[in-house]
């Protein structure tokens, strides 16, 4: 059976010490408390920005394509019978979809009110992941000989007071140029068929679709399209996918991906990540200040003991190693309870959404979670060696106390 180390021994017996009616004096209870919440703060800090991170850009890449390609001054393009086979031809293995759509500015009126948004005309039976997102209806934009069939955001069916069934009206300029005599403004009736909710008011507030045959239409179009979306197999090649598409394609096409549509919101999630170092470097503050107060308080506490182990021929090493072991034990159960309380506290808000979000400024309804246990570790790694580093200085303290002097100590 191996021997327990001579410093671990009397660590722990310090420890157990019935000199104090508690298993730990009050300082060290308070340490504890200060490590625990503070590893608990970051590793919960993480865990939301992960969240954001992954939910919104999830939203994002499944409502739209990870490539757009429109016309410089959006202007229209030629018909994609022209393109679609060079397309396939040279980038078909990188490439999952790609669909042609129309999309222009219009008003859109129901009984009550009336609206500004973009009226996109796209391809039946292509758009899967938008049935995702649909809340009343069906993504139904199919033609018949007797009524068309549009699909609202939220937000505007909210705003217009119409509902799944209800009819609107479109207006719309024809050929992009101002009505006349000779070219009247196009109105026409549309069922809602479908309420999307995509949970980003950008998306809800403004946009509505229509079938692909029936925007060109009613734009005027004559065979041509406002660009492309496209869909590709590997997301972290899709800027070099854009370059080559743009270079192959040359003007007037203008390829573009979702990271560069969406910007603004990219860039407000890498923000949001900024102040983590921050954080964590005030948590590290604290601990390390817990840490060097709770060991200088028991070197007071155990000057006696110190002495006595000193004269009995304890060496300098032996003595360091016994508040080393004292620092991390302190701090192991520190964060041991912190990661309990991070991990309870994130499952409760993932199961039970227990903090809700206004949508339009978040885009997400409630606090999202991604547990990773990448995070954990890391806190719990960093945490530790702050606290054993930090613990140097009182035990280095503690081993220059002199026999004679500590026993004589009151």
């Amino acid at each position: 059976m191996k021997k327990m180390s001579f410093p671990l021994f009397l660590t722990g017996k310090y420890l157990k010490s019935k000199r104090d009616s508690r298993f730990l004096s009050v300082i060290s209870l308070i340490t504890i408390i200060g490590i625990a919440i503070g590893v608990a703060v970051v590793i919960i800090a993480l865990t939301v920005l992960n969240g954001f991170d992954k939910i919104v850009t999830e939203k994002i890449t499944d409502f739209n394509a990870h490539i757009k390609i429109i016309g410089f001054s959006n202007r229209n393009l030629p018909s994609p019978e022209t393109v679609l086979p060079g397309l396939e031809k040279k980038f078909g293995k990188e490439l999952t979809s790609v669909e042609p759509f129309v999309n222009k500015l219009t008003i859109i009126k129901s009984k009550r009110f009336t609206e500004g948004i973009t009226l996109t005309g796209i391809r039946t039976g292509n758009n899967p992941l938008l049935n995702n997102f649909i809340k009343t209806g069906s993504f139904d934009l199919s033609v018949t000989e007797d009524e068309n069939k549009i699909v609202l955001g939220k937000t505007l069916a909210e705003k217009l007071f119409i509902k799944a069934g209800d009819t609107v009206t479109i207006f719309a300029l024809k050929n992009d140029r101002t009505p006349t005599a000779e070219n009247p403004p196009v109105i026409e009736q549309f069922k809602v068929t479908g309420i999307f909710e995509s949970g980003m008011s950008e998306y809800d507030d403004l946009n509505a679709f229509i079938n692909f045959n029936t925007a060109q239409q009613i734009f005027g179009m004559d065979g041509q399209i406002s660009g492309y979306n496209i869909k590709v197999r590997d997301l972290k090649k899709v800027r070099m996918l854009s370059d080559q598409l743009q270079d192959y394609l040359g003007y007037p096409y203008y390829s573009r991906t979702i990271f560069q549509v969406h910007q603004n919101i990219f860039t407000w999630l890498e923000l949001q990540k900024e102040p983590i170092p921050i954080i964590l470097g005030l948590i590290i503050f604290v601990a390390v200040f817990n840490i060097i107060g709770t060991l200088l308080m028991i070197v007071l506490e155990r000057t006696n003991a110190v002495g006595i182990l000193r004269s009995l021929g304890a060496n300098r090493r032996t003595i360091i190693k016994v508040f080393l072991y004292h620092a991390l034990y302190l701090s192991f159960i520190g964060v041991v309870c912190g990661n309990m309380l991070a991990l309870l506290l994130s499952l409760a808000q993932k199961y039970f959404d227990i903090i809700s979000l206004p949508d339009k400024i978040y885009f997400v309804t409630h606090v999202p979670i991604l547990i990773e246990p990448k995070n954990y570790l890391l806190v719990t790694i960093v945490t530790l060696a702050v606290s054993m580093l930090s613990s140097l200085l009182p035990a280095f303290i503690a081993s220059k106390i002199k026999p004679i002097s500590a026993i004589r100590f009151d």
